[in-house]
């Protein structure tokens, strides 16, 4: 039988020959291993393949580790595919059972412990077998492999690195709570100089960008701040700066407020540079769980979870309340309902769901992401993987995400009651697909001039009226629009009698113009059409006083009944939708209630069997049970203990303590006995007064017997004298009665 052995080398495929098979047997090499020369005359080279490069040799032995056959393997074994009652050694019995499926070879292969001395042989005197190659190469190949078959085993990757994305998501949470600390104690500083610049502007970046150009307030007539604010706030805060309030400072003050507001700008756009790089890295790493959820939320999904892989590793479930641990144990101990969302909950598609809603949309958020996460984290574009390589584009690596984001979307405006919304458009929390802007200037409130005329019940214009519910707003609009329709017709009247009288008057004066064949509908002017005309003389003629202002009269006590009437249908309205709302609340607290009632059932149909068991009824069973007067046996059976075991009990407890008294009665005598033989006679008159103690002690309870004896005869007495006057008072008018009978007969 010919034996061949494989020898996988740094360099490449090494076949050996042996001379003889019986090297495999125990002392079978007789000392010739020890020296080269014996080794070569034991086994000679029958074919080398050596590797063409680094990254060759690094895909051939990641093939080896994990028990495969490469192209390069099986076209060496074809060589000795002709050999007939051949035998094969190989290291590896992994890669002897891949080697045992091929088709074309039919060796007998070799893999268990009796070739452990023949490879080591081999790798003491690897360079004498194989001509060429010298120790010192085979040294360094080994390193470099060595190295690279690492890097492999890891899967480094500079582009797919979730460490990064951890860092990077943690330093943003922390830039964004320095920079309000900064920003805060920048404008508190500067308002003892500047207060009213804080009203007038809202953006932290732009105050401190004003600050830095402008300085002091007195420079600010002369500082050009078109760069940095609009126009109109530009005006508002150069006006404001002239008449401001605020304290004179030094320029050493200044300078260190302006070197504070130099550290908010830079902050502020450290973090927008920060802000890119981390949507750039989540767009290369997780693109469908991008899609899905966000850069930000995917990212703070990762950093929960620790790393990509674990978090793919995870299901739906764990994802759907990841980051509201506390409320979910905590619900847990209570008994109440679990959480439904956890940082899933500032993911822009639950913003968009209302009320019950919101936990659909936020568990099959939760699936779908799962579903993006595993491919992000486990899917191969490379060459060997999905044949693709380089060339594979961002769009086909979020196609899932993107698919599935379509598909919630559309859920979603199934269950809201809205209209679909094309594939490619992103929604915003609020419905409205629209990106806000980096930051937005407002205006700060001004002094309204036209709350002077009020009565004082209403209102300022500058503060809106809270609503209480949304309920309320509805009925509210639906009163005015219902009053608006049902006002039209009368005041469509009311001008065409206005201009008939009026005749050749003024329009403006008497009514409202019809033009193009429409009558418009009174409107109050608004301020701006007052301011403009409060200059202007009023030229035109007073209108008259004695029918128009009785007609008004009426349309305001007209609209004020309709508006009392639909005040009260709303109200009705509210008190029906929350006595709706009450049988809600009683099935909740029925459901709440309905484990304990389980339970109070159980306990008491098991009670009922155990009274069944005793022989005894269930109210007797709870009495001698909360006596403890059953017993139960070995088997868990009930018993009821009689009365008389009781009795016997208690008199077997008074022998034994009487038994007891008598003992210690006796060991007192005994001990006196021998105080007295101890001290002679001057003890005598102590153990007299000793034993009238003792006899006194021993006569209470039975004088104490006596006296209750005696108190109970008195009672019963006391009754019986009662009992008897009773009867006597009760025998005395029938007496008289009897008497008086006789007497009349």
């Amino acid at each position: 039988m010919v034996l061949f052995i494989l020898q996988e080398t740094p360099v490449g495929y090494a076949l050996l020959k042996a001379k003889s098979s019986k090297i495999l047997k125990p002392n079978g090499f007789s000392g010739e291993d020890e020296t080269a020369e014996g080794i070569c005359s034991l086994l000679k080279l029958k074919d080398f393949h050596k590797f063409d490069s680094a990254a060759t040799a690094l895909e051939q032995v990641a093939a080896l580790v994990e028990g495969k056959v490469t192209p390069r393997l099986s076209s060496l074994l074809e060589s000795i595919k002709d050999e007939k009652k051949a035998s094969l050694a190989v290291a590896d019995p992994k890669l002897a059972n891949a080697i045992n499926k091929l088709p074309q070879l039919s060796l007998n292969l070799i893999s268990d412990s009796t070739t452990t001395d023949l490879y080591r042989s081999i790798r003491n005197h690897l360079p004498s077998l194989i001509p060429g190659l010298l120790p010192e190469d085979i040294s360094t190949m080994s390193l470099g492999l060595s190295h690279s078959l690492s890097r492999h085993k890891l899967k480094f990757s500079p582009d797919k690195v979730d460490t990064m994305i951890v860092q990077a998501i943690s330093l943003l949470d922390d830039l964004d709570k320095e920079l309000n600390t900064y920003a805060m104690r920048v404008k508190e500083w500067y308002g003892w100089h500047f207060p009213e610049m804080g009203r007038i502007l809202n953006d932290n970046l732009a105050y401190a960008r004003v600050i830095r150009s402008m300085g002091m307030r007195t420079n600010a007539a002369k500082t050009d701040l078109s760069e940095i604010l609009p126009e109109e706030i530009e005006t508002a805060v150069k006006a404001a700066a002239e008449v401001s309030m605020g304290t004179e400072i030094t320029s050493d003050d200044l300078d260190n407020i302006q070197s504070l507001a130099e550290q908010v700008i830079e902050f502020t756009e450290y973090r927008a540079l920060l802000s890119g790089y981390l949507s750039a890295r989540m767009a290369a790493i997780a693109p469908n769980l991008t899609a899905l959820v966000g850069d930000l939320v995917g990212a703070r999904l990762i950093a929960h979870a620790g790393s990509l892989m674990n978090l793919a590793k995870s299901p739906a479930s764990t994802v759907q309340i990841l980051g509201a641990e506390k409320a979910l144990f905590r619900a847990l101990k209570t008994k109440h309902d679990t959480p439904k969302y956890g940082l899933l909950y500032h993911a822009s598609l639950v913003g968009q769901a209302t009320g019950k809603n919101k936990g659909k949309i936020a568990r099959m958020l939760a699936t779908k992401a799962t579903l993006g996460l595993r491919v992000d984290a486990l899917a191969d574009w490379s060459a060997e993987g999905e044949g693709k390589g380089d060339d594979v584009t961002e769009e086909e690596r979020s196609a899932l995400g993107v698919a599935n984001r379509w598909k919630i979307e559309r859920r979603l405006a199934n269950l809201e009651g809205r209209p679909l919304r094309s594939k490619g458009v992103n929604i915003a929390p609020n419905g409205i697909p629209v990106t806000p802007g980096k930051w937005e200037v407002k205006e700060a409130r001004k002094y309204n001039p036209d709350a002077d005329g009020l009565d004082g019940d209403e209102p300022a214009t500058g503060i809106p009226t809270k609503k209480n519910s949304r309920t309320e707003r509805q009925s509210e609009v639906k009163m005015t629009d219902a009053v608006e329709e049902e006002a039209e017709p009368e005041d469509e009247k009311a001008s065409e009698e206005d201009s008939s009288e009026g005749g050749d008057d003024d329009p403006k004066a008497h009514g409202p113009s019809k033009a193009n064949g429409t009558a418009k509908v009174n409107a109050p002017e608004s301020d701006s059409e007052s301011e403009d005309s409060a200059g202007e003389p009023d030229l035109t003629p007073p209108p008259p006083q004695d029918k128009k202002g009785l007609k008004e009269a009426l349309k305001k006590e007209k609209r004020e009944q309709k508006l009392a009437l639909l005040e009260q249908r709303s109200q009705r309205k509210i008190q029906k939708a929350k006595l709706a709302q009450k049988p809600e609340q009683k099935e909740k607290k029925d459901k709440r209630a309905e484990p304990t009632e389980r339970q109070d059932k159980e306990d008491e149909r098991r009670l009922r069997e155990l009274a069944k068991a005793a022989g005894l009824p269930i109210s007797r069973y709870k009495r001698k049970l909360e006596r403890g007067e059953i017993k139960f046996d070995t088997d868990g059976k009930p018993e009821a203990i009689s009365k008389k075991e009781i009795k016997k009990a208690r008199k077997a407890a008074e022998k034994a303590e009487a038994a007891a008294k008598a003992q210690a009665s006796v060991k007192k005598e005994k001990v006196r006995e021998v105080e007295v033989e101890a001290n002679g006679p001057s003890s005598s008159s102590k153990k007299r007064k000793r034993d009238v103690e003792d006899t006194n002690i021993a006569q209470k309870p039975e004088k104490k017997k006596a006296e209750k004896a005696k108190n109970a005869d008195e009672g019963h007495a006391k009754k019986r004298k009662r009992d008897d006057d009773g009867a006597e008072e009760v025998d005395k008018p029938e007496k008289k009665k009897k008497k008086s009978k006789k007497s009349k007969a």
